[in-house]
C-alpha cells in the first residue's frame, strides 16, 4: 500500500475562532497536517522559516507588516513555497498586487470546505486557484491587451508567438494542458510543446512563473 505525506500547512489568521475551526475542519482530513499558527505577519514569516511547510494558508487583513507584506518576505525567502490567500477582501488593486508578488492562489472567506481543500491540493502540486474574482481580473488584465507584446520583456531573445501568447494567457487562469487543448481545439501533445517553447523563452522554471511574468507585464500596458 502506498501512502503520502500529508501536507504541513502554516496557517495564518487573525481572528481566532475563524483560525480554530478552519484548523480543525482541515485536520480532519488526513492530508493535512497544519504545523504552526500566526495571527500577524511578522509572526507568519518567522514561522515559515523555522518549519518550511508545504505551502502557507494566510489571510490578507492582519496586524504588524499585514499579509501582504508577510506574502512578499516569504516569496522573497522561498520563491517556490506556494501561498494560498484565504480572505474576505475583494478590491482590484489587491488581487493586482497579489499577482505580482507571485502567490498562487485566491480564496474568498465564505468558500465550501470541499473547494478549500481542492484549492490547497492545487496549489501545493503547482497549479494556481483563483477564486471567480481573482480570475475576471487576470481575465480582465489580458483582455486590455489580447497580446502580450513579449519583445520587450527582458531576457527573452525570441518573441512568443500567437499560440504560444494565447496558452500563456490560459496557463495564467490555471488551466491544465488537457483543458487547454479543448480550448483551442488542438492536440494535448501539442500543447506541451508549446508550454516547453514558454518555459525555455521565458527563461523560468514552471508554469506559474511564466504566468506571473505575462500577468505584470499585461497589468503594466
Amino acid at each position: 500500500m502506498i501512502t503520502t505525506n500529508p501536507l504541513r500547512i502554516v496557517l495564518v489568521e487573525d481572528d481566532e475562532l475563524f483560525r480554530l475551526g478552519l484548523a480543525t475542519r482541515l485536520q480532519r482530513d488526513t492530508n493535512f497536517e497544519i504545523v504552526a499558527e500566526a495571527c500577524d505577519g511578522e509572526t507568519a514569516v518567522e514561522l515559515t522559516n523555522q518549519y518550511l511547510p508545504d505551502i502557507v494558508l494566510l489571510d490578507i487583513g492582519l496586524p504588524g507588516i499585514g499579509g501582504i507584506e508577510a506574502c512578499r518576505q516569504i516569496k522573497q525567502h522561498h520563491p517556490n513555497l506556494p501561498i494560498l490567500v484565504l480572505t474576505s477582501h475583494s478590491q482590484k488593486s489587491l488581487i493586482e498586487r497579489l499577482i505580482a508578488i507571485g502567490v498562487n492562489g485566491y480564496c474568498l472567506k465564505g468558500i465550501e470546505a470541499e473547494h478549500l481543500i481542492l484549492a490547497l491540493r492545487s496549489v501545493a502540486v503547482g497549479a494556481s486557484w483563483w477564486d471567480q474574482t481573482g480570475t475576471t481580473e487576470i481575465q480582465a488584465a489580458f483582455s486590455k491587451k489580447p497580446t502580450i507584446n513579449c519583445d520587450i520583456i527582458e531576457g527573452i531573445d525570441n518573441p512568443l508567438t500567437q499560440r504560444e501568447q494565447e496558452i500563456l494567457a490560459l496557463i495564467a487562469l490555471g488551466k491544465t494542458n488537457q483543458e487547454i487543448a479543448q480550448t483551442l481545439s488542438i492536440a494535448t501533445g501539442t500543447v506541451r510543446v508549446h508550454v516547453h517553447a514558454i518555459l525555455q523563452k521565458l527563461d523560468v522554471r514552471d508554469r506559474t512563473q511564466a504566468a506571473i511574468i505575462a500577468l505584470q507585464h499585461a497589468s503594466s500596458k
